[in-house]
């Protein structure tokens, strides 16, 4: 739901599958089969994305995969071939959000990114997807040592920024995120592949 009053100054994007679609499955696979990456996404005794997060709060792969080796030996292959082939994860572009990103940038409204995100893995999108010059700033969890939904986070974002979090909207795809958006002062906007968010933003009073 979207709070209304008057119009943000700034926009604030999640990255993973809001500018760039992630899907962990083909760099697992690459390593171990198609079925082995599903069977350790699925897993009854390991959850991946619990496991993942420590990553974007800043946690190293060598301890990652030494946790992984001293809990759960039997999922290290998987867990090995994630980190190795993590540049398939990246599967591509969101275009019609990056066109958003593009049409505010040259309105000259500005733009952030506040991302989960391991400092160890971030250049593999820094590499491929030149639009992220495009940004003011980027506030990457792993760098930062803190992820979303901590409002810690929130409270550097605002930092680096230098605005009241209430000037701003942000856009994420996870709801607990979206949450902890609105309970730091922002307006927040849940993005799905069915949301026009350009039409989204444009009913918050942004011209671009």
């Amino acid at each position: 739901m979207l709070e209304h009053g008057s119009a943000p100054t700034t926009v604030v994007f999640d990255l993973g599958n809001v500018l760039i679609a992630y899907d962990p499955a083909p760099a697992i696979a690459a390593g171990v089969g198609e079925d082995e990456a599903r069977r350790f996404l699925t897993a009854a005794d390991f959850s991946f994305a619990d496991w993942n997060h420590g990553q974007d709060a800043g946690q190293s792969w060598v301890e990652a995969e030494r946790l992984v080796a001293g809990g759960h030996p039997h999922w290290l292959p998987h867990a090995t071939a994630y980190r190795e082939h993590f540049a398939l994860a990246l599967t591509s572009a969101i275009e019609p959000n990056v066109a958003v990103l593009e049409r505010l940038h040259a309105a000259g409204i500005p733009c952030y990114a506040l991302s989960n995100w391991s400092a160890e893995t971030f250049s593999f999108a820094e590499e491929r997807f030149g639009f992220l010059s495009l940004f003011d700033d980027m506030v990457i969890s792993g760098r930062e040592g803190l992820a979303k939904p901590d409002p810690r986070l929130f409270a550097v974002l605002q930092q680096r920024i230098g605005r009241p979090l209430a000037e701003c909207v942000f856009v994420d795809d996870v709801e607990r995120n979206v949450d902890a958006a609105h309970a730091a002062g922002m307006r927040a906007i849940r993005f799905t592949p069915e949301l026009d968010l350009a039409a989204e933003l444009h009913t918050l009073g942004l011209r671009f």
